[in-house]
Parts: C-alpha cells; structure tokens; sequence
C-alpha cells in the first residue's frame, strides 16, 4: 500500500495541543476494509480519507479504528488546514461531500471553517439516567440545564455540569455511557459548563466509547451542536460566536472555534473552525 499517511493535530496551534487524526489523499483505490485497517493502525480517534467527488470539491470518509462514522469535525479541519499548507488548495471556498451531505468549507490563511447541518434537537433525558455514567466527588453534579440530544451532523447528548472543578474531576463509567449511547443511537455524551480557564464561552469534554474513544481531546461536530443548544436555551447570553476549550483533562488543551448564525427563532447557519498542525 502506497498512500501516505499525514499525522496531524486540529483545533490547536502546536503540536502539543489539540485532537491527532489521520489523513489520507487519493483513497479512491482504498476499499472499506482497507481504510478501516488503516484506521486502525493509525490509532488516533480518526482517519480522513480524501477521495474525487462528481457532486463537490472533494470526497471524506471517516474511519474510527473500530467503525465509520458520517462525518468528524476535527479530521475535516486537520484535512483542509493540511490541504492549503501543501499547495493543493488556496484560500477561498470549498466544498465536501460526506455521508452526512455535502457540507461548506471556508479555507483561510490559518484557520479552516466547516459548515454544519442545522440543529435538530432530539428527545430530552432523565437524570437519573445520566447520573450514574460518572463519579464524582460532587453528588449533584449534573446542572440545570435541559439534558438533550443534539445534533448538527452526528447526534450527541449535552450535559451540563455545574462547574469546572466537578467537570474536571468527573470519572466517567465507560461501561455505562458506552450502553446509553447504544440505546438512544448517539455518539456519546459531550459533558460541559459556562465556567472556563480563558476568555471561552464553555469548558468541555467529550465521551465516546461506543466508537472506541474513551475521551475526545477536541471535537468538531459535538461543540457545534453545542453552541446551537446554547442560543436555543440561553440565547439572551450569547450572539453566536464561541470559544470553546477542550482536552486540558488529558494534557491536549484544544480550541474550538464555533459560528452559529440565526433569524428569528431559526438557526440559518452553522460552522465549526479552527487551525491544525502537521506533526
């Protein structure tokens, strides 16, 4: 197999920080099977795969090492950063298409913006049945806030936590949130609070293992989807441009920049932003 494999890091500014995924140009000859088993080689939560698109600019598949998933926030950002850095694309406006549509990408000089789907807004959650999926040295940790499933691309529950102290400090039950994922069909569950370390609008992180990610460091789609449930339920508070911080729980520290654009009581637009750097 001769396609080579780009190691990068997205949502972050060094090598240091931010989510690792896999890129892989000119996959087109790469059957299912083979990109599942590059995936899983790879290691990192995903692996992009850059194929030719009859209907958009180019072609993304995702492969998890387990699974393929529609479509992942933070390959696309690490694909399209490294695709201006390599001279194959310049500045401007591009399209993908992917299992979830065909999606807007803004290519600037050091930041890439992905277009989201626009929010739908699931069933809400009982709190008893969240509770148990992390330990926490606050009994009642969980916030106020509706517990929801969300989704701009990919379907996540939101769960605020009441500060960044308990936040920081929970220890999730992989056993439990992987079984909660598999019953109402999600991702995982994308844990947050208002409370953050910089100038942010939220602190997060992210719970997957349904898709063999125990915790996320930066995440494209989740915080997307969380910015739209935040102008849904405290709209009064935000005007639609967020900073969200990630991965400092695993020494990753991550920045999610998310655009949410509305009229009236609709959210026309939605994009999910941030640099990348080639390891």
């Amino acid at each position: 197999m001769t396609n080579h494999i780009y190691r990068v890091t997205a949502f972050s500014d060094s090598m240091d920080g931010g989510n690792l995924a896999g890129v892989v140009l000119d996959a087109d000859s790469l059957s299912e099977e083979q990109m599942l088993g590059i995936a899983k080689d790879v290691g990192y939560s995903e692996t992009a795969f850059v194929m030719k698109s009859t209907k958009a600019d180019f072609k993304v598949r995702f492969f998890t090492p387990t699974d393929e998933v529609d479509l992942c926030g933070h390959a696309t950002i690490a694909t399209f950063n490294l695709l201006r850095d390599l001279g194959i694309i310049k500045v401007g406006d591009y399209t993908q298409e992917t299992k979830a549509g065909i999606l807007e990408l803004q290519v600037l000089d050091d930041y890439v913006y992905m277009e989201q789907n626009a929010p739908k807004y699931y069933e809400i959650l009982d709190k008893n049945e969240i509770e148990g999926c992390f330990d926490s040295f606050q009994r009642d940790y969980i916030g106020d806030m509706p517990i929801q499933i969300v989704s701009t691309g990919l379907k996540d529950i939101i769960l605020q936590v009441k500060d960044l102290e308990t936040l920081l400090g929970l220890r999730p039950n992989i056993e439990k949130i992987n079984l909660i994922s598999r019953k109402h069909n999600v991702v995982g569950i994308h844990a947050f609070c208002l409370e953050t370390l910089s100038d942010g609008e939220a602190h997060v992180r992210n719970f997957a293992p349904r898709y063999g990610i125990n915790e996320e460091s930066a995440t494209g789609t989740a915080n997307a989807a969380l910015a739209c449930y935040l102008m849904k339920y405290q709209k009064h508070e935000f005007h639609g441009d967020f900073v969200i911080e990630q991965g400092y729980s695993m020494m990753r520290p991550s920045k999610i920049m998310v655009k949410v654009r509305v009229a009236g009581d609709d959210t026309m637009q939605v994009y999910v932003g941030g640099s990348a750097v080639l390891i």
